[in-house]
């Protein structure tokens, strides 16, 4: 990760656009990059229902505090808000998520 600023004589963050546009865009590809891989793998062991979901929205915990830890739980350095590590992309990548899982389900417990 980029980081998004530097620092001012005032200690006021200063964040650029372009290494912001970059976090940001590397949060919403390992989101979804995540969601097929969790995706296929829910499928594969054969969770059904509210299960799916429980797993897959643990998934996306475990790789916001991943993404907290690259970034040294320093937020503000590289992204503007708590929001953007912490819910940027998970319901993009849930869509996703539900058509890797049913494709590999249906390719392992029902054919």
């Amino acid at each position: 990760m980029a980081a998004a600023g530097g620092v001012s004589s005032d200690d006021v963050p200063i964040l650029q656009t372009e290494n912001l546009t970059s976090n940001v865009k590397s949060i919403y590809y390992s989101r979804t990059f995540l969601s097929i891989i969790s995706g296929v793998v829910a499928g594969i062991w054969g969770f059904t229902g509210l299960t799916g979901f429980v797993f897959y929205f643990l998934i996306m915990m475990v790789a916001s505090i991943g993404l907290l830890a690259k970034s040294k739980f320093s937020v503000q350095t590289y992204f503007d808000s708590w929001s953007r590590i912490l819910i940027e992309g998970v319901f993009g990548g849930l869509m996703s998520f539900v058509l890797f899982w049913s494709f590999a389900y249906d390719i392992i417990h029902i054919f």
